[in-house]
């Protein structure tokens, strides 16, 4: 399936590009290495893509939407993308801990003020 255009601006992103690069490094570094491992960097690259395209959809249309129901019933309601921003953001944290990706935490003297 030919993924659409909104979708097609992200995977070929410099930042898309950018980031899977990252997490690949950082999978190196740290002596995870295999197929599962690279296999769930796409995967985390996928959620990563949707989480774009739901930021696009909250920029777009706002934190609430209007809604007619057909029925005569016509309001604002919350827009879902914003609960499934919060959804995705959650199993992307859990992949990168399943993944044993850290922020990088510097130390040493020039931390100190």
């Amino acid at each position: 399936m030919a993924a659409n255009a909104k979708t097609k601006k992200y995977l070929v992103s410099e930042l898309f590009a950018e980031v899977k690069k990252d997490l690949l490094d950082q999978l190196d570094r740290n002596g995870t290495v295999g197929t599962y491992y690279t296999d769930l960097v796409g995967d985390y690259m996928d959620m990563w893509v949707t989480k774009c395209l739901l930021v696009d959809d909250i920029q777009r249309r706002g934190v609430t939407i209007k809604y007619d129901n057909g029925g005569g019933q016509k309001g604002l309601k919350k827009n879902d993308s914003i609960e499934q921003r919060i959804k995705i953001n959650a199993q992307m944290l859990k992949l990168l801990a399943e993944l044993g990706i850290k922020p990088a935490q510097s130390g040493g003297e020039d931390d100190e003020l």
